[in-house]
C-alpha cells in the first residue's frame, strides 16, 4: 500500500498533533508577575492572597532550615522543595480540610498546611513511629516512599469518598517520573472508570532523580495521558501560584458535583537536589537551565504581582521568615524531647488486634527492654 493510501486510514503525525493542542499551557501570572489572563484571576479576597504568599515564603525557609538540619545529622530523609512552592502550596490552598491528600515523599509541606504539625513531619523524616500516626480530623497519608502507588490509594480513597457520599475530594501527588509507572495508569485509569472524586497531580519539574523527562516518554505534554483513562487533563504554569489554584480549584468543584477525577500537570523546577541522600545535580543539569528557571521563581514572580497591588512589603516577607524559623526552631526540639523509639511501639500499633506470631515476638521484646 501507497503512503498516501496508508495516510487515508490512519496519518498518526496529524493524530499526534491534534491531541497535542488539546492540551495548552495555562498560565495566569507570567515571569514579571503580569497578569496574562484577566478573566482567569481567581476569587480571592487581598487577605487570601496575602496567606498565599505568607505560606510560600515560609515553606521555602522551612526547605532551606530542613537543608541544615539533615546535614547536621538531625533529620533522616528529605527530599527538596525548592522551586515548586506554586504547585505544592496553592493545590493545597484551593482545598477544603475534608479533602484528603495522598502525598508523595517530596510533598511535606502540602501535609503541614492541611494540619500536619512540624513536630511529626521531622519525626517523619527521621523514620519514628510518631510521625506517621496522623491525628484524628487531619485528612492526610503518610508521605509514599514507593513511586506512584499513592495513585492507586488516591483512587480507592476517592471512591470512598462517593460511596459515602461526601463532598470532598482524593487528592495525589507524583512527579513526571512517577507518570511511567504501572501504579499511576492503575490508579488513574480505576478513577476514571468509577467517577471518584480524584484530582492526579503531576509535578514535571524535568527530571526523575537524573533521568530527564524527555527519556522516559514520548508525549509532549504529560497532561495528555489523562485520555487513556478517559478523564480530562490540562497543562499548567507549576511557578505560577494563581494558576495552579485555579486549575485545582476548577478540578475540586467538578469531582464534587460529580464530573469525576482530573489530571492536573503542573510544570515546575526543583531548584536542589532530588534527596539529600548523595544526589548531585550538577551532573545532569547545566548551569543555564538552572539560571533559566530561577529567573520563573514563584516566589519572585508572586512577589512582584502583590508589590504592584501593594499587598505585600519587604517587612511582611521578613516577619514571616522570622515566624517560620521560630517555628522550626521549636518543632525540632519538640522532635528531639520525643521518647526513644522500641520494637514494641512499631509492633503494637501494627494491627487493631495482633495476631498469634506478633503477640508472642511483642513478649520477647518486651522482657528484652524491661532488663
Amino acid at each position: 500500500m501507497a503512503k498516501n493510501q496508508q495516510n487515508a486510514f490512519f496519518d498518526g503525525d496529524k493524530q499526534l498533533r491534534k491531541i497535542e493542542e488539546q492540551y495548552p499551557f495555562f498560565q495566569i501570572l507570567n515571569e514579571d508577575g503580569e497578569v496574562v489572563q484577566e478573566e482567569a484571576l481567581p476569587d480571592l479576597s487581598d487577605e487570601k492572597l496575602q496567606e498565599l504568599m505568607k505560606r510560600m515564603v515560609y515553606t521555602r525557609i522551612l526547605d532551606q532550615r530542613s537543608i541544615s538540619l539533615n546535614r547536621q545529622g538531625r533529620l533522616g530523609f528529605y527530599a527538596p522543595t525548592a522551586g515548586q512552592e506554586a504547585s505544592q502550596i496553592a493545590s493545597q490552598f484551593a482545598l477544603e480540610k475534608e479533602d484528603f491528600i495522598l502525598p508523595g515523599y517530596r510533598d511535606v509541606p502540602q501535609l503541614i498546611w492541611h494540619g500536619l504539625s512540624l513536630r511529626q513531619a521531622f519525626l517523619w523524616s527521621r523514620g519514628h513511629f510518631e510521625g506517621g500516626r496522623i491525628p484524628e480530623g487531619v485528612n492526610v497519608f503518610p508521605p509514599q516512599i514507593i513511586i506512584g502507588a499513592q495513585y492507586v490509594q488516591a483512587a480507592g480513597v476517592a471512591l470512598g469518598i462517593k460511596k459515602r457520599g461526601e463532598k470532598a475530594v482524593a487528592v495525589t501527588y507524583t512527579g513526571d517520573g512517577g507518570t511511567s509507572q504501572g501504579d499511576f495508569y492503575e490508579g488513574i485509569n480505576f478513577a476514571g472508570a468509577f467517577g471518584a472524586p480524584a484530582i492526579f497531580i503531576v509535578q514535571n519539574n524535568h527530571f526523575a532523580i537524573s533521568t530527564p523527562r524527555e527519556k522516559q516518554t514520548a508525549a509532549a505534554t504529560l497532561a495528555q495521558k489523562a485520555a487513556a483513562a478517559g478523564i480530562p487533563g490540562i497543562q499548567v504554569d507549576g511557578m505560577d501560584p494563581l494558576a495552579v489554584y485555579m486549575a485545582v480549584k476548577a478540578a475540586r468543584e467538578r469531582a464534587i458535583q460529580g464530573g469525576g477525577p482530573s489530571l492536573i500537570e503542573t510544570v515546575t523546577y526543583r531548584y536542589g537536589p532530588h534527596t539529600m541522600a548523595g544526589d548531585d545535580p550538577t551532573r545532569y543539569r547545566t548551569s543555564e537551565l538552572d539560571n533559566e528557571w530561577e529567573k520563573k521563581d514563584p516566589l519572585v514572580r508572586f512577589r512582584k504581582f502583590l508589590e504592584k497591588k501593594g499587598l505585600w512589603n519587604e517587612e511582611m516577607e521578613n516577619n514571616t521568615i522570622e515566624k517560620a524559623k521560630e517555628d522550626i526552631k521549636a518543632a525540632i526540639k519538640e522532635a528531639d524531647n520525643a521518647p526513644k523509639q522500641k520494637v514494641t511501639d512499631l509492633i503494637s500499633i501494627m494491627y487493631e488486634e495482633l495476631p498469634q506470631n506478633l503477640r508472642e515476638q511483642n513478649e520477647i521484646y518486651k522482657a528484652k527492654e524491661s532488663k
